[in-house]
């Protein structure tokens, strides 16, 4: 089975175009280059691995939110463990965080915790 899906996806690329260039015009692959980062989620000292275009993302929220990375990671964080009892893989979950936030999803409503003012509905 597994090897038909090889075949239909080499068919595929090689006898049809895609209608919407995933590329960017100006793609940047250094976007894609993880870059590890000590944050303190809580009090706990750790080390977060993503993409570059992920920690570009983070800043922009927590911009928008008047924080900083940190405190808005330890909202991230803190309301994963009250609402889910947490979570296996963080770094996951922050790079949907910024996904959900890029196509404007669950920002209706705001909180300020620990001088973050962040989305309240589901992270």
């Amino acid at each position: 089975m597994e090897r038909n899906t090889f075949i239909r996806a080499r068919q595929l690329d090689k006898s049809s175009k895609l209608a919407i260039d995933p590329y960017a015009e100006n793609f940047d692959m250094s976007q894609a280059r993880p870059i590890s980062r000590s944050v303190r989620l809580n009090g706990f000292a750790t080390c977060l691995r993503l993409e570059r275009i992920y920690w570009d993302i983070l800043e922009r929220i927590a911009v928008a939110n008047h924080c900083t990375v940190n405190a808005l990671l330890s909202y991230v964080d803190r309301e994963v463990h009250l609402r889910y009892g947490g979570v296996k893989n963080f770094s996951g979950l922050v790079r949907v965080v910024c996904v959900t936030h890029l196509l404007g999803r669950d920002r209706s409503g705001s909180v300020t915790v620990d001088g973050c003012a962040a989305p309240i509905n589901r992270i």
